[in-house]
């Protein structure tokens, strides 16, 4: 069996690059440091580092290692610090990462039903992007993570529970409008990475979208429609968290995004992480009421 602390080390090798900067991290000598790196080559029988020039490299079995050691030193902390810090959920703290408008339309209302409950709870936020906290939760930086994908599919290496499904929006300056409305129009939408389910709505409707701007911002983007400078899509969780005056919203008829919660491990979860689920339970049934009367 592995040893947890050269683990550690090897983490922390990778983290920062170096041997020196991984020892100060871990406030180790530079000869201990490279000792445990030794011999956790000597337990996997397998090189992990190579000499680059005076520094050192990872091989790529010390990568693959690396990343696996990253998440088992996440959830060690994690579970050290539950044990640590819960006693009946007197104490605790759960970590949460998710994208923003999940963040200002669902957690709210959760924290306040979770404190109610559990006044001396710590919830920590961190806003990103739903590939991005998966990676925060496969590390074990994070307790979950609000997400939403345009499909069915799950996302590999976690948990996930279904939420809702936030509908899209066609946001113009005339109501009752739809995507065939405005084949010739200018187009207001996310960057590259962000677009791609946008660009094939409008193909399923026979189109190809001319886009004149590229902004991530609701509000950017409500300001330029509200002006007539074109047309965009936006989510309805978005739309709640912010609509600007002169703007009419249509709902896309099969267009939708599900909202998921991923949390890692096998259940149960830990119990400050259970406790922020249950609050959410109570809230999204409110949020769907919300969205279903308009």
């Amino acid at each position: 069996m592995l040893d947890t602390m050269r683990l550690r080390v090897l983490a922390a090798v990778a983290a920062h690059g170096s041997v020196t900067k991984a020892a100060e991290a871990l406030h180790y000598s530079q000869p201990a440091v490279s000792h445990h790196l030794a011999r956790l080559e000597a337990e996997t029988g397998v090189r992990l580092l190579r000499k680059v020039g005076r520094g050192i490299r990872l091989t790529e079995e010390g990568e693959l290692l690396a990343r696996r050691a990253t998440e088992i030193v996440g959830r060690l902390d994690a579970a050290h610090d539950e044990l640590s810090a819960f006693a009946g959920l007197r104490r605790g703290r759960v970590r949460v990462a998710g994208f923003q408008s999940a963040l200002s339309e669902l957690v709210p209302a959760t924290a306040t039903a979770m404190t109610a409950k559990h006044p001396n709870l710590e919830l920590q936020l961190v806003d990103a992007h739903p590939k991005v906290a998966l990676g925060l939760l496969r590390k074990g930086d994070v307790d979950c993570a609000l997400i939403f994908r345009y499909d069915d599919e799950v996302p590999e290496g976690v948990r996930t529970r279904y939420l809702l499904d936030d509908p899209m929006y066609l946001l113009s300056r005339t109501p009752g409008e739809t995507l065939t409305d405005h084949v010739d129009s200018p187009w207001i939408a996310g960057c590259e990475n962000c677009r791609a389910e946008f660009v094939d709505a409008c193909a399923a409707a026979g189109f190809t979208p001319r886009i004149a701007y590229t902004s991530d911002d609701v509000i950017v983007e409500q300001s330029l429609v509200a002006a007539g400078l074109g047309v965009t899509t936006i989510p309805g969780l978005s739309l709640r968290s912010h609509r600007a005056a002169g703007i009419e919203a249509t709902e896309i008829p099969g267009f939708r995004r599900r909202i998921l919660l991923a949390t890692f491990g096998d259940p149960p979860d830990p119990p400050a992480t259970a406790a922020f689920v249950a609050a959410l339970d109570e809230v999204v049934p409110n949020v769907v009421a919300r969205s279903s009367s308009g």
